[in-house]
């Protein structure tokens, strides 16, 4: 089985979508804290997601997909649950992922280290 988000993180993501689409309209900053980290298991890839559009297509975050860098976008929801690790895993929560800084934090320390430091 692939993730769910549960209720409090999807009202989360969503307010921050509109946030994020808000900042942008007007040239403004966005730099929330993430609330989700998703992982593959078996694949060395990781995504801090702050925001997410109402119909669940599109996330935005900093990802680091285990190729030495890591980058700030959009995600697309539907091709993160249709991907599988070496191992055949689907890509998980992980339920004890606790922020310590932004997402532009992660993102700076991520470029500076090749890799996403959680």
């Amino acid at each position: 089985m692939t993730f769910r988000f549960t209720k409090l993180q999807k009202t989360i993501l969503v307010a921050a979508w509109d946030r994020l689409e808000q900042a942008l309209a007007h040239g403004e900053a966005f730099d929330p804290v993430p609330v989700v980290k998703l992982f593959t298991p078996d694949a060395g890839a990781t995504w801090l997601l702050a925001a997410i559009s109402p119909d669940e297509t599109t996330a935005w975050g900093v990802a680091d997909l285990g190729l030495g860098f890591v980058e700030m976008g959009d995600v697309d929801l539907a091709e993160l649950r249709q991907l599988r690790g070496k191992l055949g895993l689907p890509v998980e929560i992980d339920r004890w992922f606790k922020p310590d800084k932004s997402l532009w934090g992660y993102q700076r320390d991520g470029q500076l280290r090749g890799r996403l430091v959680t």
